[in-house]
């Protein structure tokens, strides 16, 4: 079933126009009678036209307003099963029984919510660039850095040329000498990380493919990108935020090697089978 379309509404919410903003509050607001109001009488009850409906719809990568309607409709249904699907706030004097239930409950629900906002088509238009590249560079700084340590570790299983830079100076130079045969991934939740967006620039002025990894919405690392790779942006209010869209991040990444893999299957298995005979013979075998 289709969903996502209060997730991504809520992510966009602060960056849409006032006209647009109007239909996103009241949809927000009133989500169950919506999934049964035509685009005409949600213009008429939102006080804005019914091109405003129609680009709000555009606006978070959706076909129209009925695509909007069906994920709706698919967020109810799932939140009703999973009886009311939300973060939780950290208490940090709580119990740490407590700890252990809010913080596996919001890591849990941001990537519940990142396959709503993630394409698919975009997953494969990635696996294909980074199957055909030449080499493949990764920026990230601060907590981003974390995930393209990630990247340059499983893309070296599959002997990929891949190298993951944190600092910006090193971003740089890399980006100066990549190609047309290459790919520059940047990461940044925020998408407002100007090391990044340096960077990016540079790899385009290159002619190499920019693939992103921010959260949902327009931003300026985003705009750079051919290819975007989106998570569900985690509640401000969240304490455990930066852990849990952390985590999104990393299954992210594991989808797309994954995809990597099957469509390299012949070329990489035996490179990876390789690869874990070579760590096994560093560990103590069990007695």
């Amino acid at each position: 079933m289709m969903n996502g379309g209060l997730v991504s509404l809520q992510a966009i919410l602060d960056q849409l126009k006032p006209s647009e903003r109007r239909v996103a509050e009241f949809i927000l607001a009133n989500p169950e009678q919506v999934v049964h109001l035509s685009v005409q009488k949600l213009a008429e009850l939102s006080g804005v036209s019914e091109a405003t409906v129609i680009r709000l719809a555009r606006s978070l990568n959706m076909k129209g307003y009925q695509e909007l309607k069906l994920r709706i409709a698919g967020d109810l249904t799932k939140q009703s099963a999973a009886a009311g699907g939300s973060y939780q706030e950290i208490m940090i004097q709580g119990s740490v029984e407590s700890i252990i239930q809010s913080v596996s409950w919001n890591n849990i629900q941001s990537i519940q919510d990142t396959i709503s906002v993630l394409s698919v088509e975009e997953v494969q238009k990635a696996a294909d660039a980074l199957s055909r590249a030449r080499k493949i560079d990764v920026y990230g700084v601060g907590a981003s850095a974390v995930i393209a340590a990630d990247i340059k570790q499983k893309f070296s299983r599959i002997n990929l040329w891949c190298e993951a830079y944190s600092d910006f100076h090193a971003q740089l130079t890399s980006a100066v000498s990549l190609t047309p045969q290459d790919v520059a991934i940047g990461i940044s939740y925020s998408g407002q990380t100007e090391d990044i967006i340096q960077s990016l620039t540079e790899a385009r002025k290159q002619g190499a493919t920019v693939i992103t990894l921010t959260k949902f919405g327009p931003s300026p690392v985003a705009e750079l990108a051919d290819i975007r790779l989106f998570t569900s942006t985690v509640e401000k209010s969240i304490r455990s935020g930066a852990m849990a869209s952390r985590i999104a991040q990393l299954n992210v990444i594991d989808i797309l090697f994954i995809t990597m893999i099957s469509k390299m299957h012949d070329r990489v298995i035996p490179v990876l089978e390789k690869t874990r005979m070579a760590v096994s013979r560093t560990k103590r075998s069990e007695r």
